[in-house]
């Protein structure tokens, strides 16, 4: 289940941020876009190849699909 995923698990390679760091930004600074959470955790800025997990990480926090 995607709900219980693991904090730890690094999302962005590039600058090794994790799955807890980016939801807890998400919900500390009302984060919408892919662009907002690149600003505040550098996660998506390297080669990009990680903005699609992030986008699903957004869509779960803020209650999308």
């Amino acid at each position: 289940n995607i709900r219980y995923m693991d904090r730890k698990e690094i999302i962005c390679e590039c600058f090794l941020v994790s799955r807890g760091k980016i939801e807890d930004a998400i919900r500390e600074k009302k984060l919408k876009t892919v662009e907002d959470v690149g600003y505040v955790t550098n996660a998506g800025t390297g080669c990009g190849g990680c903005q699609g997990k992030i986008q699903e990480i957004l869509d779960k926090v803020n209650g999308g699909k």
